[in-house]
């Protein structure tokens, strides 16, 4: 009867390690979508430092290619919210992006300045 406990109990670990793993921010995030400029390509990274959240976004579209650091990161319970500082033309915009984070899914709205509104749907990469 020992033999069969042992097998659980490591199961249940596993199944409870993937619950926590799916509520929490951290880790990578992809999404693709069309916009006013064009079809952009996301991966959002997140990760913890010094018991601080930090992250980056590394991004194709139309404007040029490149990777960022994201600011003003938040995430209690299931809400989230980040800035992706942007500069245009000699002009700094913020991209805010505010949402649920869901399991494996992040539904974000994506304010580009007072130009575009975009609600898009970020998925942990595996």
């Amino acid at each position: 009867m020992k033999f069969r406990t042992i097998p659980c109990i490591a199961l249940l670990f596993v199944l409870l390690a993937g619950a926590a793993r799916a509520d929490t921010l951290l880790g990578k995030w992809t999404c693709e979508f069309d916009s006013q400029i064009g079809v952009q390509k996301y991966v959002f990274e997140f990760t913890e430092s010094d018991g601080r959240v930090l992250g980056f976004a590394t991004f194709e579209r139309s404007l040029g290619n490149g990777r960022i650091e994201l600011k003003e990161i938040h995430h209690v319970g299931e809400k989230v919210s980040f800035v992706e500082p942007f500069s245009f033309d000699g002009n700094e915009i913020a991209i805010r992006y505010s949402g649920t984070l869901a399991g494996n899914e992040m539904k974000l709205r994506r304010d580009v300045g007072d130009f575009a509104t975009e609600h898009i749907v970020a998925r942990r990469a595996e």
